[in-house]
């Protein structure tokens, strides 16, 4: 399944507001660095994620993407 957050992790500077902002709290800081030195946040619970887009809307560097919605099944 394709992540539902994307994420530029090069241009994510650690801020916490994405993480702040989650209703389901499925962002965290990671363990992992960038280039700049930052540990970039990451999506860790894809199903968790109802695609509110409060991440993207509130990321000040614009390190989210993208937020996508899942496609409504067809009957």
């Amino acid at each position: 399944m394709e992540p539902k957050v994307i994420i530029d992790e090069e241009r994510c500077k650690s801020c916490g507001l994405c993480v702040s902002v989650c209703p389901k709290h499925v962002l965290r800081i990671s363990d992992r660095i960038n280039l700049k030195g930052y540990h970039p946040v990451e999506l860790f619970d894809n199903e968790g994620c109802i695609s509110c887009g409060f991440c993207y809307i509130i990321c000040p560097d614009r390190a989210i993407v993208e937020v996508r919605r899942p496609e409504k099944a067809q009957v």
